[in-house]
């Protein structure tokens, strides 16, 4: 498996610590999108590039890293084709993977710990899209985005 991972000026440490983490507990590559420099980055930049390198496969998941998660995320949910989910907990990082199959994990390194960052990480990891009943919402808004070109 293959994760990208971008992060703007606020989260270099949080970026390195979680790309660590990844993979000396998975094995997974992971890919750097960021900023390694903690002079000023926009993060809609990071936030762009892995959703680009998500939904054209370069990579199979992503994880954003900014102050709160939120502007990184929501700039990634700009590019058709990605549901990123911005969290602070690890229950709903496992729901958004079993319920609506996200394919990028956006969280804050001014909100959360690194420890419970890991927490968040591994809950979205190792949660699997259950399909069933929730296809019929992912498929509503997949007709959003169409509507909305």
């Amino acid at each position: 498996m293959k994760i990208g991972i971008g992060n703007d000026h606020v989260a270099v440490a949080y970026k390195k610590a979680i790309s660590d983490y990844i993979r000396e507990a998975y094995g997974y590559e992971v890919v750097n999108f960021g900023t390694d420099s903690s002079e000023r980055f926009d993060y809609p930049l990071s936030g762009k590039a892995v959703a680009q390198a998500v939904v054209s496969s370069q990579v199979d998941k992503g994880i954003l890293i900014c102050g709160t998660g939120v502007g990184i995320g929501i700039s990634a949910n700009k590019v058709k084709g990605v549901r990123c989910v911005i969290c602070s907990e690890p229950y709903s990082a496992k729901l958004s993977r079993e319920h609506n199959n996200t394919n990028i994990l956006a969280f804050g390194a001014r909100v959360v710990g690194i420890e419970l960052a890991k927490m968040i990480v591994d809950s979205w990891l190792t949660a699997e899209y259950e399909g069933g009943r929730h296809q019929k919402r992912l498929d509503m808004i997949e007709e959003i985005e169409d509507d909305n070109l």
